[in-house]
């Protein structure tokens, strides 16, 4: 007996093998009937308490949401700060920053390419007014590389086009005034 008295005061935690142990197990017939009467007042104090404090903490969450009643708060504004809060911590990351600086580069360049395309595509303009014959974008780019890019070959394709288009509706307009005359 005494060895099962020691077994029962172990202070050791509870692996899960033995909680199944346990729940297994009869203790009822090791109980005399003072300590089970004494067990199921306990029990029932217990569920009280349960019963008490899942009722306080009810209330406890229904005074809460008035108090963010009243303060303007409602789910809507505080998904707003929960989203900037998650958006700034994403910003602060060194990933970010890296991957921002280096976007923003490649959109400098960007820009810049496209702006000496405008520019060299505005000249082009000019020289054709001047020169109606001969006109093609590929004399007007000085950078090999971007000038074979897959991109660069469809866009001038349709610049081409496009000036192909407008010669013939000039030479359209300049044949009908002629005609008119």
């Amino acid at each position: 007996m005494e060895a099962q008295a020691r077994g029962l005061l172990e202070t050791e935690p509870l692996h899960e093998r033995d909680e199944d142990t346990v729940a297994g197990a009869d203790f009822s017939s090791m109980l005399s009937e003072e300590e089970k009467e004494e067990l199921k007042a306990e029990l029932v104090q217990l569920e009280d308490e349960i019963t008490t404090l899942r009722q306080v903490l009810s209330a406890k969450e229904r005074h809460l949401v008035e108090i963010k009643q009243k303060l303007g708060m409602n789910l809507m504004n505080e998904l707003k700060q929960n989203f900037s809060r998650s958006w700034h911590d994403v910003q602060t990351t060194a990933a970010y920053k890296k991957t921002h600086e280096t976007l923003s580069h490649a959109g400098q360049k960007a820009t810049a390419a496209f702006s000496n395309v405008g520019t060299a595509i505005s000249k082009k303009f000019g020289d054709m007014r001047s020169h109606s014959i001969g006109y093609s974008i590929r004399h007007s780019i000085s950078m090999p590389a971007m000038r074979n890019s897959p991109t660069f070959k469809s866009f001038e394709e349709r610049v081409e086009t496009t000036v192909t288009s407008l010669k013939v509706i000039y030479g359209r307009r300049k044949y009908e005034e002629a005609k008119e005359e």
